[in-house]
């Protein structure tokens, strides 16, 4: 290895350690962690969310949560991707676009109860459908379940969850997704942030404080050793909606 090699790797280490002590910083900094909550706050009734797309698709995620989805999916290499919930597509396509990137026959299983004519048409009509599967039904469904079961078998493979936010429907979620997690990759849980924000935010919504994801998630890792927070991944983005939610799997697992 020449100085000048010797130089770059010296200072690509220099510059990854600063990341880290600038997230380990960020983590401890309670005061602009209570800002990054009250803009939350104040964004969720004006659907700040709802503000973005992805490759022409709507996604309805913030742009930090974006940025950190696309970190785990880069660094972990996923040859299935599972999202509950999947609104109007701009999440799916987002996925596709990235095992696109990373190539070979990396795939995204979309599960919704209820997949709407205008969305089904938009994401089918899209250039991404080839890595994309629709599956219309309940997340938590033991048919619905088994077939996601059936194409995980023996792949890399990542979970989000975005459906039904009510506790119990979460942990359902939690327990019968959870096997199919390969050895560290990520189980991520959105909108945890539920817990931690007024009830009144949600006052039209069968869920609150109490009875939300980040509940959810905490009884599951109770019941569980398998998994555990990364919290580097909020600290870092301080504006997220899912606090306690980015879950690796720890021991290592195959889907065989």
């Amino acid at each position: 290895m020449t100085d000048n090699e010797n130089k770059a790797g010296s200072h690509h280490e220099s510059f990854e350690e600063e990341v880290v002590r600038n997230i380990e910083a960020l983590g401890s900094d309670l005061a602009l962690a209570s800002l990054s909550r009250k803009w939350i706050e104040g964004g969720i009734p004006n659907k700040y969310s709802y503000n973005f797309s992805w490759l022409g698709v709507p996604i309805i995620q913030y742009p930090q949560d974006i940025i950190a989805l696309q970190e785990i999916i880069w660094r972990t290499r996923p040859e299935i991707i599972v999202e509950t919930g999947i609104a109007r597509g701009g999440s799916l396509i987002f996925f596709a676009s990235l095992l696109e990137l990373i190539g070979g026959p990396g795939h995204v299983v979309g599960i919704d109860i209820d997949i709407r004519e205008s969305n089904r048409s938009r994401i089918e009509a899209h250039p991404l459908f080839k890595r994309i599967s629709l599956v219309q039904g309940s997340s938590i469904d033991p048919k619905v379940v088994a077939e996601v079961g059936r194409i995980a078998k023996e792949k890399r493979t990542m979970i989000v969850l975005d459906s039904d936010h009510s506790h119990r429907h979460v942990l359902a979620e939690l327990i019968s997704y959870s096997p199919f997690v390969s050895g560290g990759c990520y189980l991520v849980v959105l909108d945890t942030i539920i817990e931690d924000l007024p009830d009144q935010i949600f006052s039209n919504r069968p869920w609150g404080r109490g009875n939300n994801p980040k509940t959810a998630v905490h009884e599951f890792l109770a019941r569980t050793q398998d998994f555990e927070v990364d919290n580097s991944i909020p600290s870092k983005l301080l504006i997220t909606v899912a606090p306690d939610g980015y879950l690796v799997r720890l021991k290592m697992k195959s889907n065989g």
